[in-house]
C-alpha cells in the first residue's frame, strides 16, 4: 500500500510543468511557515442578548423572564471619579477583543480584552423569577438589574491537571432587586476592589480580583462531581438602601471582604 502511495505520487508530481512545480515549492517553505508562526486566533466581538423565558425543571420549575445582557448604556460609572471609564455609551456588549491561543504543552488560553484602553462595561436585567408547580407559584426575585465593568478575563485549561482556571477583575457600580416573598428589596448595591477609596478613587483600585479553579473530584459517595475552588476574593462592599416593607432600614457597608480557601463540590441527586 505504501508502495502505492509513492507511486501515484510520483506520476502525479510528473504531471506538473516545471515552472508550476517550482511555483508550488516557493509556495510550500514561504506559506507553510507563516501559517505555523501565527500566534493563534482574536476575536473581535460586539453582542448584545435578550431571552424572553428561561426555564429550568426538576420536578417543579424556576422560570427567569426578560433576560438582557448587553452594555450598561452609561458613562457615568462610578460618578465620583469624574471619569468616563468606558468609551461610548451603547446597549450592546462591545470593546472585546478575545485572544486564544493553543501553548507549546497543550494548554488553551483564551484572554479577554478591552479594544480600547477603557473597561468592558455590562449590564445584566431580569424581570420575575418564579418558583412554580403544582402547589402554585412564588416570585421570590424581581426588578434585577446590575451595571458593572469587567477590566480583564482570562480562562485557561491545563493539560496537566485537568483544571479550568477562570481570573477576571470586576467591579459592580448599581446592582437592584426585589424579593417579593419577604417584602425586601436592596437598592444601590456597589462592589469594588477591597484597596478602592471613595474620598481619594483611584482607577487601578477599583477593581476587586476573581479567581477560580473547576475541575472533576469525587464526592462523600466517591462519585465524580464538578468542583470548584475559589482561590481569594476580596472587596469593599456598600449597599445604598435596605427596603423592607416599603420602608427603608438604612444602608450597609463592609469593609475589606476576604473570602478564602472556599471549595464546593456540584452534583445531581
Amino acid at each position: 500500500m505504501k508502495g502505492l502511495k509513492h507511486t501515484l505520487l510520483a506520476l502525479g508530481i510528473a504531471g506538473v510543468p516545471a515552472m508550476a512545480a517550482a511555483d508550488f515549492q516557493s509556495l510550500e517553505d514561504s506559506a507553510m511557515g507563516n501559517i505555523t508562526g501565527q500566534a493563534g486566533v482574536t476575536i473581535e466581538l460586539e453582542t448584545k442578548l435578550n431571552i424572553d423565558r428561561f426555564i429550568y425543571t426538576d420536578e417543579g420549575s424556576l422560570e427567569i423572564n426578560d433576560i438582557f445582557v448587553g452594555g450598561a448604556n452609561r458613562t457615568d460609572m462610578f460618578s465620583e471619579m469624574n471619569l468616563n471609564l468606558n468609551g461610548a455609551a451603547s446597549d450592546r456588549l462591545d470593546n472585546i477583543r478575545i485572544n486564544i491561543d493553543l501553548a507549546n504543552d497543550g494548554d488553551a488560553i483564551i484572554n479577554l480584552l478591552p479594544l480600547s484602553f477603557n473597561a468592558v462595561d455590562v449590564r445584566v436585567s431580569t424581570g420575575a423569577w418564579n418558583l412554580t408547580g403544582t402547589g402554585g407559584s412564588t416570585t421570590v426575585l424581581d426588578n434585577f438589574n446590575m451595571d458593572m465593568l469587567v477590566g480583564s478575563g482570562t480562562i485557561r485549561v491545563d493539560t496537566a491537571t485537568d483544571t479550568l482556571n477562570f481570573r477576571t477583575d470586576i467591579a459592580i457600580d448599581d446592582m437592584d432587586f426585589d424579593v417579593p416573598f419577604l417584602a425586601l428589596g436592596i437598592q444601590d448595591f456597589q462592589l469594588t476592589g477591597a484597596d478602592y477609596d471613595l474620598q481619594a478613587p483611584q482607577p487601578l483600585r477599583l477593581f476587586a480580583a476573581v479567581e477560580l479553579d473547576m475541575y472533576t473530584a469525587p464526592n462523600s459517595q466517591n462519585v465524580e462531581s464538578l468542583a470548584i475552588d475559589l482561590a481569594n476574593f476580596e472587596a469593599d462592599i456598600r449597599i445604598g438602601g435596605v427596603i423592607v416593607g416599603g420602608t427603608s432600614i438604612g444602608s450597609i457597608a463592609m469593609d475589606n471582604l476576604a473570602i478564602t480557601n472556599t471549595s464546593m463540590l456540584i452534583y445531581g441527586h
